[in-house]
């Protein structure tokens, strides 16, 4: 099938230039090109594609042409028809560009026209006719292009992570049309997931949180000649760089989400695709677009449901409104946003809650949710124990910590690229290849510069005091709910062991998405990491502390035989909500326990008793 290179190409001329040059549709300045990342050849896309292609290679070519010129009158001038347009030189005729193909295995770093195209393409003419007058589009109107006929084209597909929290880069496009029989698909699209900052203390860049939308377009050609009269289109879709990740063997037993919804933020859209499946080196799940009258279909794809930073400024809004509740920030985030918390109770012992220290872990702020609705009534519910939670504590809640990295996609980190959750006091210095870097002994945390989230926190907490702490966060290969202790610290004995199981019994009995027998296998005596929030925390004020985790995957439950083959599904973000809701009810019973001197563990039902966890399952 052959076309004009005007059908493919965005083309710019420059000064003085005796060539035409095919161009990245990224430098095209003000044309009405897309701005996200695009399936389109990767003879368009130019260097950037062409830097990660592993299967094919272009040349970029250049027609000899004219110099360009300029254009004095304005293109309203031209089109109304005003005598004092001038009409412009009438440059020679471009030459074809001859040969140019697409490569034979039919993929594209780029993607844009699918594959399917073979056989020469020729350039284009790079002037039009308007009332009669030829105009030629010169660098200092490139808005005449928009009178050419179409200086874009429409990819088959277009990856995009422009919104809040996205994170997934579109690397190419491959059309199968039965090829691989195996899969009876249509279309493969690779993607790779882009990592965050890089982490000074951990020496590396993490990631493994992927968000992003995938949109088949119906003007394509693609779609209106291979795909022509189809009513749905199967894609696979491979994220190619998963072995690769940080923690890249939680990939097994994982099962993506996906919601077709045109906002990816209502949490309860969101399914799971269970031929999701992971080769060690790539993460895979396919996904039939079904195509409406438009032709058009759009899906997005993510490791767990995104929370916005407009559904988190709408549950901060609701919380400032709530009786008794109020609402102030702990200080600005390196990008300036503000770091709210909400106070809510009048009872003698202070709890801190946290949620969100590793911003890919998107379940914590949902479990915010939870907790907060409750706690406050806000869904307009008589709840005899939220009322008793109130009574007994002050409670200082905090349902995203690090909403720089939330908002950028990131996994671990903020801003800075520094991992919170290793900044609650200073480390050994780490090992790198400046000298003077080398030279230093200590690595200093927090830090305005680097970790003012933690910094402003401590603060805070260090005037108010702390007689209960939760950190809350996801874990990427465990599927369980669970708590990890501070058993490696020195504060840690009877009485905080005592705490512990009495507080995850009774979250047992509240909620059975919570069990104990599962978690990370405990720090001997003295082996505990300061620097790890509910570690130093404990340590710190000599208080129950705790790092809540909840999976990624879908959530075992307590109520089976752990190791069996029975699965409780549906594990997101409504169970999320739930699980912090029930936490009222655990903390409630070990209220008159905290600061008790005695040995009131001999007081408590045998269930109660705390349980050596372990990570094998």
């Amino acid at each position: 099938m052959r076309v004009t290179m005007m059908n493919f190409l965005l083309v710019s001329l420059s000064r003085g230039h005796s060539g035409i040059a095919i161009a990245s549709h990224h430098g095209v300045g003000k044309i009405g090109v897309r701005s996200h990342i695009s399936a389109m050849p990767a003879f368009v896309t130019g260097h950037r594609a062409a830097s990660r292609s592993r299967c094919v290679s272009r040349t970029l070519a250049t027609v000899p042409t004219k110099p360009s010129f300029s254009l004095k009158a304005s293109l309203r001038d031209i089109l109304e028809n005003k005598s004092n347009a001038p009409n412009p030189p009438t440059p020679a005729a471009p030459t074809p560009l001859a040969d140019l193909t697409t490569p034979s295995d039919d993929v594209l770093d780029g993607g844009g026209m699918g594959g399917m195209m073979k056989g020469p393409l020729n350039a284009a003419p790079l002037s039009t006719t308007v009332n009669g007058r030829k105009i030629t589009a010169t660098p200092k109107d490139p808005a005449l292009l928009s009178t050419t006929k179409k200086p874009y084209v429409d990819p088959i597909i277009s990856i995009t992570d422009t919104y809040d929290s996205g994170n997934g880069e579109f690397v190419s496009l491959k059309i199968v049309d039965g090829e691989e029989e195996q899969d009876f698909c249509d279309v493969y699209v690779y993607v790779k997931i882009k990592p965050d900052p890089f982490t000074t203390l951990e020496n590396k860049q993490h990631f493994q949180y992927f968000s992003f939308r995938s949109t088949l377009n119906p003007n394509s050609p693609g779609m209106k000649g291979l795909f022509s009269g189809k009513k749905s289109i199967k894609v696979k879709y491979i994220l190619q760089n998963a072995g690769e990740a940080s923690y890249a063997d939680a990939f097994k037993g994982y099962s993506t989400f996906v919601t077709t919804k045109m906002t990816p933020f209502d949490p309860d859209s969101w399914e799971r695709k269970s031929d999701s499946s992971y080769d060690g080196g790539r993460l895979t799940w396919t996904h039939v677009h079904e195509l409406g009258e438009d032709g058009s279909a759009a899906a997005y794809f993510a490791y767990f449901p995104p929370y916005s930073q407009e559904r988190h400024l709408g549950l901060i809004g609701k919380c400032a409104e709530a009786k008794g509740a109020t609402v102030k920030s702990l200080g600005p985030t390196i990008e300036g946003r503000e770091i709210d918390f909400v106070t809510v109770g009048t009872g003698p012992r202070t709890c801190w809650i946290i949620h969100r220290q590793h911003p890919g872990e998107s379940m914590a702020e949902f479990y915010a949710e939870g907790l907060l609705n409750r706690l406050l009534g806000l869904n307009d519910k008589c709840d005899e124990v939220a009322e008793k939670a109130r009574e007994l504590y002050t409670f200082n809640i905090v349902p995203n910590i690090n909403p720089d990295g939330s908002s950028s996609g990131y996994l671990r980190t903020n801003a800075a690229g520094q991992n919170l959750n290793r900044e609650w006091c200073p480390s050994p210095a780490p090992l790198t290849d400046d000298d003077d870097d080398a030279k230093a002994d200590t690595y200093e945390a927090p830090t305005l510069e680097r970790s003012p989230e933690v910094y402003h926190l401590l603060r805070h907490m260090d005037q108010t005091g702390c007689d209960a702490f939760l950190d809350i966060h996801g874990d990427e290969d465990l599927p369980f709910n669970f708590l990890a202790g501070s058993e490696g610290m020195s504060v840690w004995g009877k009485r905080l062991e005592s705490l512990h199981g009495a507080f995850l019994a009774s979250y047992e009995r509240a909620n059975d998405d919570m069990q104990a027998k599962v978690s990370y296998d405990p720090d001997e005596s003295g082996g505990g990491m300061p620097n790890i929030c509910s570690n130093q925390i404990a340590e710190r004020f000599d208080c129950f502390s705790g790092t809540l985790e909840m999976p990624f995957k879908e959530c075992w439950s307590d109520t089976m035989q752990v190791g069996g083959d029975d699965k409780k599904i549906g594990w997101g973000p409504e169970r999320a909500r739930q699980l912090g809701a029930s936490v009222l009810d655990a903390l409630c019973y070990i209220s008159p326990h905290l600061r008790d001197e005695g040995e009131f563990w001999e007081g408590l039902p045998e269930d109660d008793a705390y349980i050596c966890p372990s990570s094998k399952y």
